[in-house]
């Protein structure tokens, strides 16, 4: 998906923290899935560290925040702002080399979205909807049919380090699973398979 987008569309994050508020073990404890939001607006800052945490490179190798079999990193990551400071709402997709989202499309309504995801209006309420998506085939053509169970299972260290680094931040997450994925695919418009959506917010 990368030919589709300029310099003009990018918007750079800003540089990660590496140290939190709180310990490890105290997100841990008080995370929660949240599915009421203040729709206070998130800033630059937030949605760095969110997308950092997401799948930030974290060596000069070029791993990332996040595990991968064979380092094949089959998974996407798209963001469609609802309410971000200085951002203007739309849909965004993560470029993890160099720490930047960049615009894909605007979104007129959030109803096609809402209906795609089964009715959960709740998901319209957040400031952000993080997508996370994967190319299959990149993993798969490595490991065979045995790759499409560690697509899922990076996906699964991606949401998890999204939930924890949203408690950290004192914001509220939840992993939503349920959707129509064609209908999804549609409205994001884009190639890769849609996993989950997890909506992040004040709460």
């Amino acid at each position: 998906m990368f030919e589709k987008y300029n310099n003009k569309d990018s918007i750079a994050l800003l540089q990660a923290a590496k140290k939190g508020g709180i310990s490890v073990e105290e997100a841990i404890l008080r995370r929660r899935s949240i599915r009421r939001y203040s729709r206070k607006p998130l800033s630059l800052r937030e949605i760095s560290q969110i997308l950092w945490s997401a799948s930030g490179v974290t060596s000069n190798r070029g791993y990332r925040t996040a595990p991968s079999a064979g380092a094949t990193y089959p998974i996407e990551i798209y963001m469609l702002v609802i309410n971000v400071e200085d951002i203007e709402p739309g849909l965004y997709h993560f470029n993890y080399e160099n720490h930047s989202i960049n615009f894909c499309k605007n979104i007129e309504s959030l109803k096609p979205f809402v209906s795609a995801a089964l009715g959960q209006d709740f998901i319209s309420e957040a400031s952000i909807n993080i997508i996370i998506t994967a190319e299959f085939s990149r993993t798969t053509s490595i490991y065979g049919n045995r790759g499409n169970r560690y697509v899922w299972m990076e996906a699964g260290h991606i949401a998890e380090n999204i939930s924890l680094q949203a408690e950290s931040l004192g914001l509220g997450t939840v992993v939503i699973g349920a959707f129509y994925d064609d209908e999804l695919k549609k409205f994001l418009n884009i190639k890769e398979e849609p996993l989950c959506i997890m909506p992040v917010g004040g709460h």
